[in-house]
């Protein structure tokens, strides 16, 4: 692996709305930062973040599900947030997310997880329950995906592959801001900027689009397909809550509630907003994981 970059500290003062403890542990020699609230002793919810967010994009619902009495943990991926950024594109895989991530679980000895995914957070999510289902007891997903390579994706996710791979210039907070319906403030532009002093930081947010498999030899779709095999036969609670307004995946929460068993006869929700639902209906997503765990506890 070349070169590791670790973000100045500096960057991250008085984010609004932010102001958790910072965690830390290593996986691969690589320092991955993580958000640990409510009570120690619950059952964890496992906030996964995509592209090109990071753990900040958790900020209005990681309260909101600790006050409710459960433990929710919200890593930064490696590349992302507070956790080492290795500087090369190629030092970033599919496989290479997935063992990061497990080592991760593994580190804290997770059990009894709910998931909460969306965007990358359920590429990664999704494998992460299917090769590790004993560990985990339910899935809430909104605005994700576990592709296979099988089938053609959506215009609008081309048309962004192309430029985040090709663009000379990567505007996070604009880009989070396109996908979503609200105006981000002043302060929280500066906080989804936070995490990337120069391009050369933003090497894990460059990779990530051209790791989604969309052709039939991507080198993850036998390792996803496996997954699927696992989620067809997952009688474990299931809920998805998609957004309205989302040019990418919008549609696909019909795909889980057909192949999905532990999805049937669950209260699936569809909230106001675009890609990033965490920003347009942070209280309301929030809510649906609260709304399973008082079901399911």
């Amino acid at each position: 692996m070349t070169k590791i970059l670790r973000t100045p500290e500096d960057r991250f003062q008085r984010l609004p709305n932010y102001a958790f403890t910072p965690n830390y542990l290593e996986v691969d020699s690589l320092r991955m930062h993580y958000i640990d609230e409510g009570p120690s002793d619950a059952d964890p919810v496992l906030m996964l973040h995509g592209e090109p967010t990071w753990s900040y994009l958790y900020r209005h619902m990681i309260p909101i599900v600790g006050a409710a009495g459960h433990r929710v943990i919200a890593p930064d991926l490696i590349g992302f947030g507070k956790s080492d950024k290795p500087t090369n594109i190629e030092d970033y895989s599919y496989q290479l997310h997935m063992d990061w991530i497990t080592q991760f679980i593994e580190a804290l000895d997770l059990k009894n997880i709910t998931l909460v995914c969306q965007d990358w957070g359920s590429l990664l999510g999704l494998r992460l329950a299917a090769e590790n289902e004993d560990r985990f007891k339910a899935i809430v997903i909104g605005n994700g995906m576990l592709p296979t390579g099988d089938n053609a994706p959506p215009v609008a996710f081309k048309l962004w592959k192309n430029f985040a791979v090709h663009s000379p210039i990567l505007p996070i907070a604009k880009i989070i801001e396109f996908g979503s319906f609200k105006t981000l403030s002043k302060d929280e532009r500066r906080a989804y900027n936070a995490p990337f002093p120069s391009k050369e930081y933003k090497a894990g947010a460059r990779a990530f689009p051209k790791l989604v498999p969309v052709t039939p030899n991507d080198p993850a779709n036998e390792a996803n397909k496996k997954a699927w095999k696992i989620l067809e036969a997952w009688e474990k609670p299931f809920v998805t809550a998609f957004s309205n307004g989302d040019p990418i995946m919008r549609g696909f929460d019909k795909i889980f509630h057909q192949k999905v068993p532990g999805s049937k006869g669950r209260k699936h929700v569809t909230l106001k907003g675009g890609h990033f639902l965490q920003e347009d209906s942070g209280t309301e997503f929030a809510q649906v994981v609260n709304d399973l765990l008082a079901d399911i506890n």
